[in-house]
């Protein structure tokens, strides 16, 4: 494996691919340099990446079920909070620095578009540094914005900033219906003009932005990015902003705390009211992005089908209480330690079906219903899963009927009758919580699996096949030369 270390500090266009004699004999190169920042900043670029996740290029996992694993993992920041973190350094024309940020595509892409936008971008392993310059652009580029819905979060801080803005609508995994309503809502009661021109939306607020009361409650419950872009821009809006129906999830809260070491004023985040009194001007800040709750729970969910007991490093055992109280009542064995930072997981003697009804936080997460679907395929007697907020988030069930999941869905429901064993076969990956449990099920699965699309698994697990190795899994990533042949898919 090459090393992964400093690969990327400002990536060049997602069309780039590195020559042969580029990826057998690495060199880092000067790109440019930046005047942008109060000091030159010579900005490079490695040309080889370990793995082509930024670029869409064709992977695949081939998986040798079987194995148990063992030993310990640790797990990375929470890429769910990056996004809308990296997104608020646009707050500010003073640096800031994040560390404990994913390297996973999401948060490349989002590193892009704020490069594109005319900041200054570095990044070392997991630390990223941004300065947004005095002159950054309000206009989004279509061709990053589409491949990530969470890129809406540039709405919020856009607004704050520069009072206007042009943001392409977004792209991301298709799991259903997500509309941007709510997100155009919010920022119409502050007191913007919000239009929709040639697949943009064009907004701007000329009297600027105008503190109020705004009820985020959508059809599905409150809207994480949305509670986020109106927190964003209402911190330098004229006046209290009060957000009702808020989103309470631990994303929400790791931003607000990162507002506020900026120098926001923010109160309430992780209750159902935040109230955001407006100030002037903010400033630079250093914070750490809390851990990612569902990549913690993957591989809990992984500890209790195909190990012996796994030890979970760098958790957060409040934000893991619906994963860990399920896993419990399924019979299997979750034990924190003192201060909740490390959690033990090995699979129960005589573990039990289970029911899975998603909402939002803090009850069970509809990012986590797939990975358990995987595990109650193997689970002796009848689970339910229904998914409340994504009815249509089922697509990785046709893919595990493949492997001999006896499955039946209907009306965004659910039902797992426990079989004996998996088989291995070929599956393909559908969005990126589908991708985590076809690996779960090939890990448990007779056989070999290959899980094709795997750049959507890219999106949000950062070096899952490397982690799932030095726990003794084996798999293996190789160039998927039968998919790639049909050229790229979002």
């Amino acid at each position: 494996m090459f090393p992964r270390k400093y690969h990327f500090f400002e990536m060049k266009p997602p069309c780039h691919k590195p020559k042969k004699s580029e990826i057998q004999n690495p060199t880092f190169k000067i790109v440019r340099f930046s005047l942008q920042a109060p000091r030159v900043c010579v900005i490079v670029q490695s040309y080889f990446q370990t793995r082509e996740s930024h670029t869409h290029t064709m992977d695949k996992l081939i998986v040798e079920g079987g194995t148990r694993l063992s030993g310990s993992v640790n797990i990375s920041g929470s890429k769910n909070a990056s996004l809308p973190i990296l997104a608020a350094a646009l707050l500010t024309d003073e640096p800031v620095r994040i560390t404990r940020v994913p390297d996973v595509s999401d948060t490349n892409y989002m590193l892009q578009i704020l490069s594109q936008l005319g900041c200054s971008v570095e990044r070392s392993s997991g630390t990223v540094r941004i300065e947004s310059p005095e002159g950054i652009s309000h206009k989004a580029s279509y061709e990053q914005v589409r491949k990530m819905r969470a890129s809406i979060c540039l709405l919020g801080p856009l607004m704050a900033r520069m009072k206007k803005c042009v943001l392409p609508l977004p792209g991301g995994c298709v799991i259903g219906d997500r509309p941007v309503d709510l997100h155009i809502r919010g920022i119409k009661a502050l007191g913007a003009r919000v239009q929709v021109k040639g697949g943009n939306l064009v907004i701007d607020a000329p009297n600027g932005l105008i503190g109020t009361t705004i009820d985020m409650r959508g059809d599905s419950g409150p809207t994480v990015l949305g509670t986020d872009n109106v927190m964003m821009a209402a911190v330098l809006a004229k006046g209290t902003t009060i957000i009702e129906s808020a989103a309470r999830e631990p994303e929400v809260v790791d931003l607000a705390n990162f507002l506020n070491k900026m120098g926001a004023r923010i109160e309430g985040a992780g209750s159902r009211t935040i109230t955001v009194h407006g100030v002037e001007k903010l400033h630079g800040c250093d914070h750490t992005v809390i851990p990612d709750r569902i990549e913690a729970g993957t591989f809990m969910v992984a500890a209790a089908m195909v190990s012996d007991g796994l030890m979970i490093n760098r958790v957060c055992r409040a934000h893991m209480k619906a994963i860990s109280d399920l896993l419990i009542e399924c019979g299997h064995r979750v034990e924190y330690n003192e201060d909740g930072t490390s959690v033990f997981v090995a699979p129960g003697e005589n573990p039990r079906s289970g029911k899975i009804l998603t909402n939002p936080y803090p009850e069970y997460p509809t990012d986590m219903q797939a990975q358990m679907t995987a595990l109650f395929a193997l689970t002796p007697g009848i689970s339910v899963v229904k998914d409340t907020i994504f009815p249509q988030r089922f697509m990785h069930c046709s893919e595990l009927k493949r492997m001999g999941a006896n499955i039946k869905v209907d009306s965004g429901t659910a039902i797992i009758t426990g079989v004996s064993g998996l088989s291995g076969a070929p599956v393909m990956a559908s969005d990126l919580r589908a991708s985590a449990a076809l690996v779960l099920a090939a890990l448990a699965a007779e056989g070999t699996t290959e899980i094709h699309r795997l750049y959507h698994i890219d999106r949000g697990y950062e070096m899952l096949d490397e982690k799932l190795m030095t726990l003794g899994a084996k798999v293996k990533r190789v160039r998927d030369l039968e998919q790639s042949a049909f050229g790229e898919e979002n």
